[in-house]
């Protein structure tokens, strides 16, 4: 069952789950939620930047596969922050990281999930803020160590398949989440390979 907008200010009022800075009511539709920008994106670097000068081959499902780690090195990618008044081209055909202002925390007990999906707005444009993964594991944000953890932003994967330039702003609404109700408690939260995953802050020079 999908969440309307009362049930969604209600759970936040209640705690029932955590939205860290709370949504004002501009954010809301009838049964989702805006989300808003971060400041800061990640840009993977051309294939032909790389140092050693050979082709990159990427092979997810092997050992010793780090996408962590490539997202941290420097000869993969870089991070840039947003200009507070020019905003960030999206070049057509280009595809970039970047995280929502907005820290979630969905409890396990509370039994809800998510759904992370684009704005219609931004997809008639070209624009998607997910390649295939839009799910928002029940206790996404949950930390053993700090209950009372304010949660972690949502990663999106924004791609650009139009023939224009759009410009990404910091704070603009880029996705809408989409709560849903799970039937039973869960046993165990998030523990995917993201789980401690944290907004962008490093910015490397243009």
């Amino acid at each position: 069952m999908i969440l309307s907008d009362h049930e969604i200010l209600a759970a936040i009022r209640d705690r029932i789950i955590l939205i860290d800075p709370e949504p004002d009511a501009s954010f809301y539709s009838s049964t989702a939620l805006d989300l808003t920008l971060d400041a800061v994106i990640l840009r993977w670097k051309d294939p032909g930047n790389h140092p050693s000068g050979q082709p990159i081959k990427l092979c997810p499902n092997r050992p010793g596969f780090n996408l962590r780690a490539m997202m941290d090195d420097s000869a993969y990618s870089s991070r840039v922050a947003i200009d507070p008044h020019e905003g960030f081209d999206l070049e057509p055909r280009q595809f970039v990281l970047g995280y929502t202002r907005q820290r979630i925390y969905l409890p396990n007990q509370s039994r809800i999930a998510a759904r992370v999906e684009g704005k219609s707005s931004l997809a008639r444009l070209g624009v998607g803020v997910h390649v295939t993964a839009p799910t928002i594991h029940a206790g996404f944000g949950y930390n053993p160590q700090n209950r009372d953890h304010p949660g972690l932003p949502i990663q999106l994967e924004i791609f650009n398949l139009g023939n224009q330039v759009v410009v990404l702003d910091i704070g603009m609404p880029i996705c809408q989440l989409i709560l849903e109700e799970v039937r039973e408690v869960p046993t165990k939260g998030y523990q995917g390979r993201f789980s401690g995953q944290q907004s962008f802050t490093v910015v490397s020079p243009e």
